[in-house]
């Protein structure tokens, strides 16, 4: 059965700047390249579920202009269905900045723009009530997220939550609506207060700080080093395969996506649901861009 998924999120232009390193400060640098994409946590996720397989509707918003109207053609092309995508004429579309050195490793600046002005008003109940997935991230207003979720489990769909960037509280509310949170190592340390170090013990107590705040389940993914799951009193490492990394961008929005077109509606199989989103990911990093390095459902059957 075809998996019924909704992602409530961001729709940004990125602007990629390529360069050796990072600058210091006071320093002026040359960029090696320059170039504009589609992208935007929710973008990136919404396009890595349906390239698994997934029907695919974004709720979401961008401003009345040329990348707006870049961005719902981005989703179209990919077979996301855009109904529930608002057009504000106040704001602008949501942008990117994306400082990508040579290693593979990015540092992201953020305008939110449309994102950040999408309100509780802008939510098409009927689409998430239909769904058997809902997803959302930290690029959006947390009202709307809260709404969001709160439909969701009235409607008995599965929630998952990327909570990133880290710009909210894991409030008891919110995670008591949340079935599934994803963060990563740098998310994780500021929603725990605890320093993040890839070591059984430190994980254990991350996630335990995580889960203490009332929901059942956490996977904290740790780039190449893979992730690490605490699905209530278990807890396991899910090893990464072992890849040349070119481009890391939408690596971790590519696991979400693949893991929610996978994950049982009952979390039985959140061990292979987790492989199969590190093998998602771990093809993406090979290639560069976020949309354009995201694989098919049948690229990482054959990994």
């Amino acid at each position: 059965m075809t998996k019924n998924i909704v992602v409530l999120g961001s729709l940004n232009a990125d602007n990629i700047m390529k360069m050796p390193r990072m600058p210091l400060v006071g320093e002026t640098m040359a960029l090696t390249d320059v170039t504009t994409a589609p992208g935007g946590k929710g973008a990136n996720q919404a396009v890595a579920a349906a390239r698994q397989g997934a029907n695919v509707s974004f709720i979401g918003a961008v401003g009345n202009d040329s990348n707006g109207q870049f961005m719902r053609a981005t989703l179209l092309t990919n077979g996301v269905n855009v109904d529930a995508v608002a057009t504000n004429g106040d704001v602008p579309t949501g942008s990117a900045y994306i400082m990508l050195q040579e290693s593979g490793a990015n540092t992201i600046l953020i305008h939110g723009g449309a994102n950040q002005a999408l309100t509780i008003a802008d939510i098409d109940e009927s689409v998430i009530a239909n769904a058997d997935t809902l997803i959302a991230q930290f690029e959006v207003p947390l009202d709307v997220i809260m709404a969001a979720f709160k439909i969701a489990k009235a409607h008995h769909v599965q929630t998952i939550l990327n909570p990133a960037p880290a710009v909210y509280q894991l409030t008891p509310e919110l995670m008591q609506v949340t079935d599934i949170i994803v963060p990563n190592e740098t998310e994780a340390q500021l929603l725990s207060g605890i320093t993040v170090k890839n070591d059984d013990a430190v994980l254990n107590r991350v996630s335990n700080a995580i889960l203490a705040k009332g929901v059942s389940r956490c996977i904290i993914t740790l780039g190449d080093a893979g992730s690490f799951v605490a699905d209530g009193n278990k807890r396991w490492w899910a090893k990464p395969n072992k890849v040349k990394a070119i481009d890391t961008t939408g690596a971790g929005d590519t696991f979400i996506g693949t893991l929610a077109r996978v994950i049982e509606s009952d979390f039985s199989n959140l061990d292979e649901a987790v492989k199969q989103a590190s093998i998602a990911s771990a093809i993406a990093v090979t290639r560069a861009g976020a949309i354009p390095s995201i694989p098919t459902r049948d690229e990482v059957a054959a990994f």
